[in-house]
């Protein structure tokens, strides 16, 4: 079977993981589209070997952060670790939903894309554009950049209910937006003494830009504030309120794209989600 841990940053999703692994004699596949990149540990909270308990982990901190690792990417990879281990129990776990979806549904990818900057043409002619290509499409007019990257996207077409595999389960964690709120604030600040800024500087003096880098949240704040544009307590403070949007952004991704049961999180007995999780999956 597949069991899917799913849920917002910061909710318990890789303690559920390690646990279900465990009963169920199972590997455990990363579904975090920035646990892939080494040196990237801190700011994404990445499991850490010692929690991880001895438990076999795939598609986790093998990636150079320089490297361009896309969702098509992650589908091909993913699908070969589960065609090569239908034997076996699999624990997908991990906050990006697209990666999740892309992996388990009829999600298709052509493999190259356009790159075509359209500097000839005006916003009118590239908006007219974009209407041919799709009628219900809703780019304002003045977002240049938006149409260009629609007119160069790929059709991506995938049947949302149609799963690929049998006997999946997706298990979403959850906790009331307070709790949530103040938990993702607390694990912002133990990684603040756990060393994310020396973390972020050793790439930051290598003068590394890349995508992974500018797009992920802890980093690119740090970024803002070694080029001097914000104080060290500007960039703790903005990590903490992109992590509780992205969190909002993590629920309504799964509300509109996934089926999923949820599950009210015990924090003071966390063993006690354990058994409620194992009992809905094993009826």
């Amino acid at each position: 079977m597949i069991i899917c841990v799913c849920g917002p940053t910061g909710v318990g999703k890789t303690k559920m993981s390690i646990a279900l692994a465990k009963k169920y004699n199972g590997l455990i596949i990363n579904c975090d589209a920035m646990q892939v990149y080494k040196g990237l540990d801190i700011g994404t909270a990445k499991v850490t070997e010692e929690e991880k308990e001895k438990v076999k982990h795939y598609l986790l901190d093998f990636k150079d952060v320089q490297e361009n690792y896309t969702v098509y990417d992650y589908q091909k990879d993913i699908r070969k670790i589960i065609k090569d281990n239908q034997n076996r129990n699999i624990i997908i776990v991990g906050g990006t939903g697209l990666y999740l979806k892309a992996a388990l549904y009829d999600y298709q990818f052509n493999e190259e894309e356009n790159n075509n900057t359209y500097e000839d043409l005006t916003n009118q002619e590239l908006y007219e554009l974009c209407l041919k290509k799709d009628v219900n499409m809703n780019i304002h007019l003045n977002n240049r950049k938006r149409l260009i990257r629609f007119l160069n996207k790929t059709n991506n077409s995938y049947n949302k209910d149609k799963l690929l595999y049998d006997n999946v389960y997706f298990i979403g964690l959850t906790t009331d937006r307070k709790n949530l709120y103040q938990f993702i604030n607390k694990r912002v600040d133990k990684m603040f003494n756990d060393g994310l800024v020396s973390e972020v500087k050793q790439f930051y003096d290598q003068k590394i830009k890349s995508k992974a880098l500018m797009t992920a949240i802890g980093y690119k704040e740090l970024y803002s504030y070694f080029d001097g544009d914000i104080s060290l307590e500007e960039a703790k403070e903005k990590i903490k309120q992109n992590s509780r949007h992205y969190a909002k952004r993590q629920y309504t991704w799964y509300k509109n794209q996934m089926n999923i049961k949820w599950f009210d999180v015990n924090y003071e007995d966390f063993t006690k989600t354990i058994e409620e999780v194992c009992n809905y999956i094993e009826k």
